[in-house]
């Protein structure tokens, strides 16, 4: 995901002189310009509607501040942590003797396939009576949390199932560096520790920022894990007060919507020019010897995998299985909320795909201003919360008369999708506009004057391994979208991410730790064949 946040918004590579147009206003570009419209609409529409509170607005910022601090102080906490646990993780696992490394890169990464609200679902479970953690703690004499809730749940919850996003770019980083630097330092008389803070880790400064960063910014966004655990940050306010007082809503939407591209352009701002890939010239690498290291490092590795995966699927299945065996839920009410999310997940990925296309061959094959305008747009549109654009598409469809007919349909749910997950597809669109070569699109003028056949013919077979990277990623991601679901879907559709929240409401913790154990096993196939298949992090 980091690297879909920054191909998204990097200029791509120059097209030859003769496939440029010196022409301000194309039909190429004004499509493009339509699309980045399209996507920076809702935020937008917060911006304008926020301004038009005019007299109210400092009434209304005056119940903003308690809510905001929150919300900072857990995203600084949540970034810090990650930064630091990914990082040192991704050491261990790439350039230690770490006992079964191989198995500890993958293992590691899989916190990604849990929502967080479904973590935090499932730590309120476990520690509920007769719950896993519960019954595991009063065995050892240990007195169990009586409410498990506020800024350290939230913490540890977040920092749990967020922290690969640092781990994952950071490792194959870590990967890509000569070990001739390493070797270097240790000769000049520099311990493991530190040759690590002198050498190693100023190399990895962007990485590992740019991963912070994004934990940052799904922290600022996040809801489900937020709220489940009764820690008040902005999302929540903004969800609260969606109905019943709409000037606090949009006022928090605003605020939250400048943090989310104040960190967008800290993080375009600290990007440094793409370093040559040194694989190739790396040679064999020693490994750094633990010694008595070994037994805290298995330690580390192990405690995370517990929190992040272990615990919390052991928790949901327990509840689940006594369902199960009471016949109090089964498999068959899931049938419905399953069919429902594959297939607005499947429409969503496609129409992403081809809503992003244009932008992307146009940043490709035709660089110009207008079409980094564009691609910014959809920038925009990921960093903008999902809470966000739920909320300005709600309120828009249903004061505009012409839109009013999208309200509460599943094509303004698709909409939204496509918004807040199009950069993804945009990535991945640029990645295989790129797999054509210039030799071959021009030499397939001269044969086919028709421009459509001859992308159908020519492009779109080696364009089609990105294309459908693209549509996977947007797919994976709306899979485990809660926020944006509650808010736009329509009467009597359920998803299986609205079946576990609506179920954890009620109380209902066996049907919650079903559905909830059915949306990872879909996230983790997904997980695999989109990020863990494709990693360097896992093949080496």
């Amino acid at each position: 995901m980091t690297n879909a946040l920054r191909a998204s918004s990097r200029r791509s590579v120059a097209a030859p002189p003769q496939a440029a147009s010196t022409g301000w206003i194309t039909p190429s570009r004004m499509i493009g310009l339509v699309i980045g419209a399209f996507f920076a609409g809702p935020a937008i529409f917060v911006v304008w509607r926020t301004f038009r509170l005019a007299g109210d607005l400092g009434d209304v910022l005056s119940e903003v501040p308690a809510p905001l601090w929150r919300t900072i102080q857990l995203s600084v906490l949540v970034g810090a942590s990650t930064a630091v646990l990914g990082t040192g993780l991704a050491w261990l696992t790439t350039r230690t003797d770490l006992p079964g490394r191989r198995i500890w890169r993958v293992g590691l990464v899989l916190p990604l396939v849990l929502p967080s609200f479904v973590g935090a679902a499932a730590f309120i479970a476990g520690l509920a009576p007769g719950g896993i953690l519960h019954d595991a703690m009063t065995a050892v004499g240990i007195t169990p949390p009586q409410r498990f809730r506020g800024l350290g749940a939230s913490w540890l919850v977040l920092t749990s199932f967020t922290y690969p996003y640092v781990y994952l770019p950071v490792a194959a980083r870590l990967l890509g560096l000569r070990s001739s630097l390493e070797e270097s330092g240790r000769l000049l008389g520099l311990s493991s520790t530190a040759t690590f803070f002198k050498v190693t880790l100023p190399q990895l400064r962007s990485a590992v920022f740019g991963g912070a960063l994004l934990v940052f910014l799904y922290t600022l966004s996040e809801f489900g894990a937020v709220q489940l655990l009764g820690y008040d940050t902005l999302t929540r306010v903004i969800f609260a007060s969606r109905q019943t007082n709409r000037a606090l809503s949009f006022a928090s939407a605003a605020i939250l919507l400048v943090l989310a591209l104040g960190v967008v352009a800290l993080e375009r701002s600290q990007r440094g020019a793409a370093r040559p890939d040194d694989r190739a010239a790396m040679g064999a690498r020693r490994a750094t010897r633990l010694g008595w290291g070994t037994i805290p490092a298995l330690g580390m590795c192990t405690i995370t995998i517990a929190l992040g995966l272990i615990v919390p699927v052991i928790s949901l299945a327990t509840w689940a299985q006594r369902g199960l065996a009471d016949g109090r839920i089964g498999f068959g009410e899931l049938v419905e909320p399953a069919l429902s999310t594959s297939a607005v997940a499947v429409v969503a990925a496609v129409v992403a795909i081809v809503v992003v296309l244009p932008i992307a061959l146009a940043t490709t094959r035709r660089p110009h201003p207008a079409s980094d305008v564009a691609a910014v747009s959809v920038v925009v549109g990921f960093a903008i919360p999902g809470l966000v654009i739920a909320l300005a598409l709600a309120v828009m469809t249903l004061n505009t008369p012409a839109l009013e007919r999208l309200y509460q349909t599943t094509a303004l749910l698709v909409i939204a999708y496509v918004i807040h997950f199009g950069s993804q597809a945009l990535a991945s669109s640029e990645s295989a506009a790129r797999a054509v070569p210039n030799g071959l699109r021009e030499s397939s003028r001269l044969l086919e004057p028709n421009p459509i056949r001859r992308f159908i013919g020519v492009d779109l077979p080696l364009m089609r391994p990105g294309l459908v990277a693209g549509g996977g990623l947007v797919l994976l991601s709306t899979v485990k979208e809660l926020p944006a679901t509650l808010l736009l879907s329509p009467p009597g559709f359920s998803t299986l991410s609205t079946e576990i929240w609506a179920s954890y409401e009620e109380g209902f913790y066996a049907a919650a730790g079903l559905a909830s154990l059915v949306l990872i096993a879909v996230s983790a196939v997904l997980t695999w064949f989109l990020v863990l298949r494709r990693s360097d992090v896992a093949r080496r």
